[in-house]
């Protein structure tokens, strides 16, 4: 998993409620288990009319955001079903962190272990992040994972809460097979007692 340290990019606005994660990534995509490939699904309906054309509407088509690194969206973004296609789609897209006041559980913890930053912000720095997102390419975003800050294009500073495990995590490129290979040595150490201990196992 790449670290997350201090992300720089456009933040795309996407003001929509009750995003769930068969929008964000809809069902016929969920046939692999590959992490790649998947940013073609994302908000696939959203993205793409029913002839396959782009949808000029939507935001990610835009010219101002087709590079977003961060999505500002609205009240419980990714809930519904627990598909972790979601934050895959995400990432695979380009999108490393994703800001609103509130996010579906599963959604959120799997956004961490699949190096995606969910940051939950109050509504009135959540609308500030909607006015600076709407200048579009001019107007980027700077987050700051260590010192827990965003940074906006004039100045402007908003902290965010985050759970020191988790921040650890992501700082340090640490998924779960990540935090277990750290343990390595302790694994090795203990089936090699086991098995003096049990040689018939």
């Amino acid at each position: 998993m790449d670290k997350f340290t201090v992300l720089e990019g456009i933040a795309a606005p996407l003001k929509t409620i009750n995003v769930d994660t068969d929008a964000i990534i809809p069902k016929q995509y969920l046939k692999t288990i590959k992490r790649t490939g998947l940013a073609k699904g994302l908000f696939a309906e959203k993205r793409f009319r029913d002839d396959g054309s782009e949808n000029p509407d939507f935001v990610l088509n835009q010219p101002a955001y087709r590079k977003a690194k961060i999505l500002i969206a609205g009240d419980n973004f990714g809930c519904g079903s627990s598909r972790e296609h979601a934050p895959w789609a995400l990432l695979d897209y380009g999108i490393r962190a994703v800001i609103s006041t509130s996010f579906g559980d599963i959604f959120y913890n799997n956004c961490f272990k699949n190096g995606i930053l969910p940051i939950k912000v109050s509504p009135e720095d959540l609308e500030k992040l909607f006015d600076d997102a709407e200048r579009g390419a001019n107007a980027t975003l700077t987050i700051d994972l260590a010192k827990q800050e965003i940074r906006g294009p004039d100045g402007g500073v908003i902290t965010f809460d985050v759970d020191p495990h988790r921040k650890h995590c992501l700082l340090e490129g640490l998924d779960d097979i990540g935090q277990t290979l750290q343990k390595s040595a302790v694994i090795t150490g203990f089936e090699k007692q086991a098995q003096e201990v049990r040689p018939w196992a």
